[in-house]
C-alpha cells in the first residue's frame, strides 16, 4: 500500500503541499544507540546542525539543548529559547577532548591541567578564564564553562562535527521532575522549537557538577553528578 504522503501528492494537491510543510518544520527524531553509533544517522544528525539546527541529544548526565559554535544565527535561536541575551548566556562549550582548551580558554598552569585530565571526559562543568579568541558573539565574557561528556554519541557527533557545540540543559517546569529523562516525552515537548533530538535512551536527571577554576582554586558552584573526590 502506497504510503499517504504519496497518495496526497498525487490526488490531492493541498495535502500534499501540508504534508511537505509538516515534515519540513517538525524536528527529527532519530535513534542512536551509544555502544555503537551509527555512522550515517549521526552525519545525518550534523548535517541538520550544520545547517543551523538546535539539536537535543544525550550526554552523560541530563539531555542538553544546544547548537554549532560557529554558527551565529543558530545561537541566537538558542538565546530565544532561553530567554537570555545572547552576550550574556551562560552556556557551555562542549567539547570532544581537552585539545580545544587552547581555542577558548587562556593558559593554565599544571595544577589545572592535572585535575581537569583527571575528572575529563566526565560528568562535570568547569569554568575556566577564556581567551581572545572566543566566538565573536562572546567577545566580552571574561570566562566560559568547559564541558567533555563521556558519552559516546556526543563524542560522535562533535567530532564528526569538527567543532564544539554551545549547550545548556533542558529543565521541566514540573515541581517534582526537574529535568525530564525519557526522550520520547522530550520530543513532544521541544518537536516545535528544536530541528533534531536525538533518542540515546532514557537520561540521567542529575546535571554536571560546576567547578569554578578562574581563581586557580577549585570553588564548587553547583553539586552534581561528577564526585568531588577529583
Amino acid at each position: 500500500m502506497r504510503d499517504f504522503y504519496t497518495l496526497s501528492r498525487k490526488r490531492i494537491p493541498f495535502l500534499h503541499n501540508f504534508t511537505a510543510f509538516l515534515l519540513r518544520y517538525m524536528a527529527a527524531f532519530i535513534k542512536i544507540y551509544e555502544e555503537n553509533p551509527n555512522p550515517k544517522e549521526i552525519e545525518r544528525i550534523v548535517s541538520i546542525v550544520r545547517d543551523g539546527g538546535l539539536i537535543i541529544y544525550p550526554s552523560d548526565t541530563v539531555y542538553a539543548l544546544g547548537c554549532d559554535i560557529t554558527n551565529n544565527r543558530a545561537l541566537e535561536r538558542l538565546a530565544k529559547i532561553k530567554g537570555v541575551k545572547l552576550a550574556k548566556a551562560n552556556f557551555s562549550f562542549v567539547c570532544k577532548d581537552l585539545s580545544n582548551l587552547s581555542d577558548y580558554v587562556k593558559q593554565i598552569d599544571t595544577t589545572t591541567f592535572k585535575l581537569l585530565k583527571r575528572a575529563l571526559p566526565g560528568p562535570y562543568t568547569f569554568i575556566l578564564p577564556g581567551n581572545n579568541n572566543l566566538p565573536t558573539v562572546f567577545k566580552k565574557k571574561k570566562e566560559v564553562g568547559i564541558r567533555v561528556p563521556d558519552n559516546a554519541i556526543t563524542q560522535a557527533i562533535i567530532d564528526t562535527l569538527g567543532n564544539p557545540i554551545v549547550s545548556t540543559s533542558i529543565y521541566d517546569e514540573d515541581e517534582v521532575v526537574e529535568y525530564m529523562t525519557d526522550p520520547e516525552l522530550i520530543f513532544e515537548k521541544w518537536e516545535q522549537l528544536v530541528d533534531v533530538v536525538v533518542d540515546g535512551g532514557y537520561g540521567d536527571n542529575i546535571p554536571s557538577t560546576v567547578i569554578d577554576l578562574t581563581s586557580g582554586e577549585p570553588i564548587l558552584i553547583r553539586e552534581g553528578k561528577g564526585s568531588l573526590e577529583i
